[in-house]
């Protein structure tokens, strides 16, 4: 009998033992297929967001329409917003000193003369921004990148000053550095040593804008594997956002939308997955600050949100749960009006009080009265013959109740 029993706890012992095998292998397989790429990736890592078209072109050509797909493109013609057309192509600082916008053979010029005459032709070389507010844009100086000093500000219609820059004066040094990069392109090598200013960049290795890979990370091998094994219908060898914490989440849209944080560690080390504050000194902004609208509604739209009533009374709210960073939806407020009836109802007691008998339509718009468009003075220019700065507006993403944005949209005479 002790024979037996002995038998049965050895069995029991190596096949415990063979389950734990099999599950820490699982594991480190899951690991392989699901954690993120660690440290700095190589361009080499990369398989650019068109291969994913073929398993995934619905989701791709959507994509393309998106600001964060056209957040950075090179500079061709079909990117570039903004008249070449004489008469429409210049900016000017003072009677005598002009910046004009030309086209030369197959490439765009910002040129600047004085008193009628060339001094400096730059070249749009890469394209910032896709358009809806503005777009700036960067020219090559060997391997080093800078701003040009003209903006297209697509409010006025007009070429402007660039945000920052002197309105009385051409300024052509101001550097494009790898934390800039690092929220207008998927990936850029860096190619000079640390501390080395300014930055040199490799002119191939570079993956405009914000695409597939940068919230799924580096997809060379998820793609050879996925066209080797075309059977294998559960995608390996990528990262899938859905499967990460809120706070993983969150983290990933604040690299670029948490405001004034600051690198503790080299640009594009930060991958999808990873916390933000491992990487980087986290902008906090205080309470009395929002409430007073001393923050901009450009720099810290995370921070605010964070602020909000609905999120903090949220345990799952993250930037995805209204926004599709699929698609383009900029524009949409009845879309976004039903993501907040998703949480705001009737039956919850916690929905909007107006009379949609007296003022039908409203309930369609939750976006003007509750996330209204203020201006961005992070996004101001100086347009010619103005003395005082133009600002894009942009929507505050603290939500709350604004009484008087919503007597905008209220007739005076039902008031």
């Amino acid at each position: 009998m002790s024979f037996v029993n002995r038998y049965r706890r050895s069995i029991i012992v190596i096949g415990t033992i063979v389950l734990c095998g099999f599950l820490l292998t699982q594991c480190v397989n899951n690991e392989k297929e699901q954690v993120v790429q660690k440290g700095i990736a190589k361009f080499d890592q990369f398989a650019g967001s068109a291969s994913c078209a073929s398993c995934h072109k619905d989701i791709y050509e959507k994509h393309k329409q998106t600001g964060h797909y056209l957040t950075s493109r090179p500079a061709e013609e079909k990117y570039i917003k903004g008249s070449f057309e004489k008469g429409k192509n210049v900016y000017a600082y003072t009677p005598s000193i002009i910046l004009a916008m030309e086209k030369r053979d197959s490439h765009f010029y910002q040129v600047a003369y004085f008193k009628g005459e060339e001094k400096k032709a730059m070249r749009f070389d890469i394209v910032t921004g896709s358009g809806a507010k503005g777009q700036s844009f960067m020219t090559w100086r060997g391997n080093k990148l800078f701003q040009l000093p003209v903006t297209y500000f697509t409010n006025a219609g007009q070429w402007s000053n660039s945000p920052g820059f002197p309105s009385d004066r051409v300024m052509i040094d101001r550097p494009v550095t790898s934390r800039c990069m690092e929220c207008h392109v998927t990936f850029a090598e860096r190619i000079s040593e640390d501390g080395k200013e300014p930055e040199e960049f490799s002119k191939t290795n570079i993956i405009y804008g914000v695409d597939c890979e940068r919230c799924h990370g580096p997809a060379a091998g998820h793609v050879a594997f996925q066209t080797q094994n075309p059977q294998e219908k559960k995608g390996k060898y990528i990262l899938n956002p859905a499967s990460l914490s809120r706070q993983q989440n969150l983290d990933l849209c604040a690299l670029c939308h948490g405001g004034n944080i600051h690198k503790t560690r080299p640009s594009f080390s930060f991958s999808a997955g990873e916390i933000l504050a491992d990487y980087f000194t986290i902008d906090s902004l205080s309470e009395l600050a929002v409430n007073t609208g001393n923050v901009d509604v450009h720099g810290n739209q995370l921070g605010l949100l964070n602020k909000s009533k609905c999120f903090r009374m949220s345990e799952t709210m993250t930037c995805n749960t209204c926004h599709n960073s699929h698609e383009n939806q900029r524009g949409n407020k009845a879309l976004f009006s039903q993501k907040c009836a998703g949480c705001h109802s009737v039956a919850h007691n916690n929905f909007c009080t107006i009379d949609t008998a007296k003022f039908p339509g409203m309930h369609q718009n939750c976006i003007d009265c509750h996330m209204p468009a203020k201006l961005s003075m992070s996004i101001a220019v100086m347009l010619p013959g103005r003395e005082v700065p133009a600002a894009a507006s942009v929507r505050s993403h603290f939500i709350s109740i604004y009484p008087e944005e919503t007597k905008k949209f209220i007739p005076l005479q039902l008031k």
